[in-house]
């Protein structure tokens, strides 16, 4: 029934958990797990006050700590993958990874789409207040955009 399940992981307790599922799932079925993380460098815009004219206005960061914010959240995210990785090694059950810059959902389920997989798993929330909003939204948005069937554990 599942021979290739696409697992979204950030590195949450959710996430954790529904990787969790996915390793049971995978044996269950003698599927292949790959997992994915997709992340975002959307550079903050920094809030500025001119002390003269009381006018507040943004500023983006600076090319300097936009090329670093990137770089930290690319290696927060290759490790995230290797930790996951190696839940899933330990099972003995095939798995690949997958690093990806872009919108989450949109990514999750074009990459589902492209490499065929029959099964998505996801964690309900995600790290955090924010965390818990933007999974919660993803999972979501996963679920009513997949091609086919999406498991959100809780």
């Amino acid at each position: 029934m599942f021979d290739k399940i696409l697992v979204a992981v950030d590195g949450s307790e959710h996430s954790k958990k529904a990787l969790t599922y996915a390793v049971e799932l995978a044996k269950k079925f003698s599927a292949k797990i790959m997992l994915i993380h997709v992340y975002s460098t959307i550079m903050p815009i920094i809030p500025v006050t001119d002390a003269l004219s009381s006018q507040t206005g943004v500023t983006p960061v600076s090319p300097a700590v936009a090329v670093k914010i990137a770089e930290d959240v690319r290696k927060m995210g290759n490790k995230i993958l290797e930790d996951a990785e190696k839940v899933v090694q330990e099972q003995g059950i095939a798995v690949d990874t997958m690093l990806k810059e872009g919108d989450i959902v949109k990514t999750i389920v074009a990459e589902a789409q492209r490499g065929e997989f029959n099964l998505i798993v996801v964690g309900h929330r995600g790290m955090g207040k924010l965390g818990e909003f933007l999974l919660g939204a993803v999972s979501e948005g996963v679920s009513h955009k997949a091609s086919c069937p999406v498991l959100i554990v809780k």
